[in-house]
Protein backbone atom coordinates (compact mmCIF):
# COMPACT_ATOMS: atom_id res chain seq x y z
CA UNK A 1 0.00 0.00 0.00
CA UNK A 2 1.74 3.62 -0.75
CA UNK A 3 0.19 6.40 1.52
CA UNK A 4 0.39 9.76 -0.77
CA UNK A 5 0.31 13.19 0.01
CA UNK A 6 0.53 15.42 -3.58
CA UNK A 7 2.79 17.99 -4.78
CA UNK A 8 2.47 21.26 -2.89
CA UNK A 9 2.70 23.28 -6.03
CA UNK A 10 -0.17 20.73 -7.80
CA UNK A 11 -3.98 21.42 -8.09
CA UNK A 12 -5.75 18.42 -6.68
CA UNK A 13 -7.41 17.84 -9.68
CA UNK A 14 -4.28 17.80 -11.93
CA UNK A 15 -3.16 15.22 -9.19
CA UNK A 16 -6.50 13.13 -9.23
CA UNK A 17 -6.02 13.35 -12.92
CA UNK A 18 -2.15 12.41 -13.20
CA UNK A 19 -2.58 9.44 -10.46
CA UNK A 20 -5.69 8.56 -12.42
CA UNK A 21 -4.83 8.35 -16.12
CA UNK A 22 -0.71 8.56 -16.41
CA UNK A 23 0.47 7.19 -13.34
CA UNK A 24 -2.48 4.51 -13.18
CA UNK A 25 -1.56 2.70 -16.99
CA UNK A 26 2.61 2.87 -15.94
CA UNK A 27 1.91 1.39 -12.67
CA UNK A 28 -0.38 -1.34 -14.05
CA UNK A 29 2.91 -2.58 -16.49
CA UNK A 30 4.69 -3.48 -13.23
CA UNK A 31 5.22 -7.11 -13.15
CA UNK A 32 3.48 -10.23 -11.85
CA UNK A 33 0.66 -7.40 -10.51
CA UNK A 34 -2.64 -8.78 -9.72
CA UNK A 35 -4.43 -5.76 -8.35
CA UNK A 36 -4.74 -2.63 -8.24
CA UNK A 37 -6.90 0.53 -6.97
CA UNK A 38 -6.43 4.06 -5.93
CA UNK A 39 -7.87 5.46 -3.16
CA UNK A 40 -8.29 9.49 -3.24
CA UNK A 41 -9.12 11.16 -0.04
CA UNK A 42 -12.63 13.17 -0.41
CA UNK A 43 -12.71 14.12 3.26
CA UNK A 44 -10.15 13.96 6.75
CA UNK A 45 -13.23 14.18 9.21
CA UNK A 46 -13.15 11.44 11.82
CA UNK A 47 -17.69 10.66 11.32
CA UNK A 48 -19.05 9.10 14.16
CA UNK A 49 -16.31 8.95 16.61
CA UNK A 50 -14.77 10.67 18.70
CA UNK A 51 -10.95 9.68 18.91
CA UNK A 52 -8.14 11.12 19.13
CA UNK A 53 -6.55 11.51 15.17
CA UNK A 54 -2.60 11.29 14.45
CA UNK A 55 -0.84 13.54 12.21
CA UNK A 56 -1.10 12.34 8.85
CA UNK A 57 -2.76 14.12 6.03
CA UNK A 58 -2.73 11.94 3.21
CA UNK A 59 -4.31 12.63 -0.20
CA UNK A 60 -4.37 9.37 -1.49
CA UNK A 61 -4.03 4.93 -0.89
CA UNK A 62 -2.55 3.03 -3.61
CA UNK A 63 -3.27 -0.92 -2.98
CA UNK A 64 -1.15 -3.29 -5.12
CA UNK A 65 -1.11 -7.20 -4.72
CA UNK A 66 1.11 -8.88 -6.25
CA UNK A 67 2.08 -12.46 -7.60
CA UNK A 68 3.72 -13.87 -4.70
CA UNK A 69 5.56 -16.58 -6.58
CA UNK A 70 7.54 -13.82 -8.98
CA UNK A 71 8.44 -12.09 -6.39
CA UNK A 72 7.14 -9.34 -8.34
CA UNK A 73 7.38 -6.29 -6.27
CA UNK A 74 10.87 -5.93 -7.10
CA UNK A 75 10.26 -4.91 -10.33
CA UNK A 76 9.10 -1.78 -8.87
CA UNK A 77 12.15 -0.77 -7.79
CA UNK A 78 15.31 -2.16 -10.38
CA UNK A 79 15.14 -1.56 -14.11
CA UNK A 80 14.17 0.49 -16.66
CA UNK A 81 10.38 0.28 -15.63
CA UNK A 82 11.39 1.05 -12.42
CA UNK A 83 13.38 4.25 -13.55
CA UNK A 84 10.16 5.57 -15.31
CA UNK A 85 7.54 4.88 -12.60
CA UNK A 86 9.66 6.58 -10.12
CA UNK A 87 10.24 9.65 -12.56
CA UNK A 88 6.80 9.81 -12.62
CA UNK A 89 6.13 9.28 -8.61
CA UNK A 90 8.94 12.20 -8.39
CA UNK A 91 6.89 14.32 -10.67
CA UNK A 92 3.50 14.60 -8.88
CA UNK A 93 3.95 13.37 -5.05
CA UNK A 94 5.29 15.50 -2.27
CA UNK A 95 5.35 12.26 -0.11
CA UNK A 96 5.39 8.48 -0.86
CA UNK A 97 5.47 5.76 1.82
CA UNK A 98 5.10 1.98 1.80
CA UNK A 99 3.87 -0.25 3.64
CA UNK A 100 3.50 -4.05 3.49
CA UNK A 101 -0.03 -5.96 4.86
CA UNK A 102 -1.35 -8.41 5.49
CA UNK A 103 -4.90 -8.71 5.00
CA UNK A 104 -7.88 -9.85 6.65
CA UNK A 105 -11.22 -9.69 5.56
CA UNK A 106 -13.88 -9.75 7.92
CA UNK A 107 -16.87 -8.90 6.06
CA UNK A 108 -16.76 -9.32 2.44
CA UNK A 109 -16.80 -6.21 -0.02
CA UNK A 110 -20.00 -6.75 -2.24
CA UNK A 111 -19.27 -7.23 -6.13
CA UNK A 112 -18.03 -3.88 -8.01
CA UNK A 113 -21.62 -3.01 -9.44
CA UNK A 114 -22.98 -2.15 -5.64
CA UNK A 115 -19.35 -1.53 -4.05
CA UNK A 116 -19.51 1.41 -6.61
CA UNK A 117 -21.95 3.20 -5.18
CA UNK A 118 -21.02 2.74 -1.36
CA UNK A 119 -19.13 4.75 1.25
CA UNK A 120 -15.49 3.85 1.95
CA UNK A 121 -14.00 5.14 4.89
CA UNK A 122 -9.81 4.30 5.35
CA UNK A 123 -8.49 4.81 8.70
CA UNK A 124 -4.48 4.43 10.03
CA UNK A 125 -4.15 2.79 13.79
CA UNK A 126 -1.30 3.85 15.91
CA UNK A 127 -1.23 1.75 19.01
CA UNK A 128 -1.01 3.21 22.55
CA UNK A 129 2.68 3.51 24.09
CA UNK A 130 2.00 0.24 26.22
CA UNK A 131 0.60 -2.13 24.05
CA UNK A 132 3.23 -4.40 22.26
CA UNK A 133 2.60 -5.90 18.54
CA UNK A 134 2.05 -8.58 19.19
CA UNK A 135 -0.78 -7.25 21.94
CA UNK A 136 -2.19 -5.08 19.23
CA UNK A 137 -2.88 -7.87 16.54
CA UNK A 138 -4.80 -10.01 19.63
CA UNK A 139 -6.83 -7.05 20.15
CA UNK A 140 -7.67 -6.43 16.98
CA UNK A 141 -8.83 -9.96 16.03
CA UNK A 142 -11.04 -9.43 19.48
CA UNK A 143 -12.10 -6.27 17.58
CA UNK A 144 -13.29 -8.03 14.42
CA UNK A 145 -16.12 -9.94 15.75
CA UNK A 146 -17.32 -6.62 17.38
CA UNK A 147 -17.58 -4.82 13.85
CA UNK A 148 -19.37 -7.53 13.01
CA UNK A 149 -22.06 -6.72 14.81
CA UNK A 150 -22.27 -3.29 14.15
CA UNK A 151 -25.59 -2.66 12.12
CA UNK A 152 -25.20 -1.19 8.44
CA UNK A 153 -21.12 -2.44 7.54
CA UNK A 154 -21.79 -3.35 3.97
CA UNK A 155 -17.76 -4.47 3.76
CA UNK A 156 -14.63 -4.65 6.45
CA UNK A 157 -11.15 -5.45 6.01
CA UNK A 158 -8.11 -5.12 8.47
CA UNK A 159 -4.22 -4.44 7.42
CA UNK A 160 -1.49 -5.17 9.70
CA UNK A 161 1.51 -3.17 8.52
CA UNK A 162 4.20 -6.16 8.69
CA UNK A 163 6.94 -3.83 6.62
CA UNK A 164 7.01 -0.37 6.42
CA UNK A 165 9.60 2.32 4.04
CA UNK A 166 9.08 6.04 4.90
CA UNK A 167 11.26 6.78 1.68
CA UNK A 168 10.20 4.24 -1.01
CA UNK A 169 12.75 1.46 -1.49
CA UNK A 170 14.67 2.20 2.51
CA UNK A 171 13.11 -0.37 4.69
CA UNK A 172 12.34 1.36 8.11
CA UNK A 173 11.59 1.72 11.82
CA UNK A 174 8.47 1.40 13.73
CA UNK A 175 9.00 4.73 14.98
CA UNK A 176 9.85 6.80 11.74
CA UNK A 177 6.14 5.54 10.22
CA UNK A 178 4.04 4.49 13.59
CA UNK A 179 1.30 3.15 11.90
CA UNK A 180 -0.07 -0.70 12.96
CA UNK A 181 -2.53 -1.10 10.95
CA UNK A 182 -4.80 -0.07 8.06
CA UNK A 183 -8.88 -0.18 8.36
CA UNK A 184 -11.26 -0.43 5.34
CA UNK A 185 -15.04 0.15 6.35
CA UNK A 186 -17.93 0.28 3.64
CA UNK A 187 -21.02 2.15 4.31
CA UNK A 188 -24.08 2.52 2.05
CA UNK A 189 -23.84 6.40 2.90
CA UNK A 190 -22.92 8.52 5.45
CA UNK A 191 -25.76 8.53 7.76
CA UNK A 192 -25.49 4.40 7.84
CA UNK A 193 -21.95 4.71 9.28
CA UNK A 194 -23.33 7.56 11.76
CA UNK A 195 -25.75 5.13 12.96
CA UNK A 196 -23.58 2.70 12.70
CA UNK A 197 -21.46 4.10 15.52
CA UNK A 198 -24.00 5.11 17.62
CA UNK A 199 -25.73 2.40 17.67
CA UNK A 200 -25.13 0.23 21.20
CA UNK A 201 -22.72 -2.40 19.15
CA UNK A 202 -20.97 0.71 17.88
CA UNK A 203 -20.43 2.16 21.36
CA UNK A 204 -19.20 -1.37 22.43
CA UNK A 205 -17.01 -1.50 19.70
CA UNK A 206 -14.80 2.02 20.24
CA UNK A 207 -15.14 1.26 23.87
CA UNK A 208 -12.72 -1.61 22.99
CA UNK A 209 -10.76 0.46 20.36
CA UNK A 210 -9.50 2.81 23.93
CA UNK A 211 -8.42 -0.79 25.48
CA UNK A 212 -5.41 -1.19 22.52
CA UNK A 213 -5.37 1.91 20.56
CA UNK A 214 -4.07 5.46 20.44
CA UNK A 215 -4.63 7.14 17.34
CA UNK A 216 -7.77 6.52 14.49
CA UNK A 217 -6.83 8.87 11.69
CA UNK A 218 -9.68 8.39 9.29
CA UNK A 219 -10.40 9.44 5.78
CA UNK A 220 -13.32 8.83 3.26
CA UNK A 221 -12.18 7.99 -0.10
CA UNK A 222 -13.27 7.57 -3.68
CA UNK A 223 -11.99 4.59 -5.13
CA UNK A 224 -11.25 3.38 -8.34
CA UNK A 225 -9.80 -0.33 -9.68
CA UNK A 226 -7.04 0.03 -12.08
CA UNK A 227 -6.03 -3.53 -12.40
Amino acid sequence: MGLIRQRPDWTREAFLAHWRDRHGPLAARAPGLVSYWQNAVVDRLQRGIDFARGPWNFDGFSQLIFDPERQAADGMLKGEFAAELIADENAFLGELHIVSVQQAVVVPVPPDARRARLMKRMSTLRRRADINEEDFRREWIVHRDLVRKMPGVAGYRQNVIHARERVKGTPCAYEELPIDGIVELWFESPATLEAAFSSPAGRTTMRHALNFLEEITAFVVEERRIV
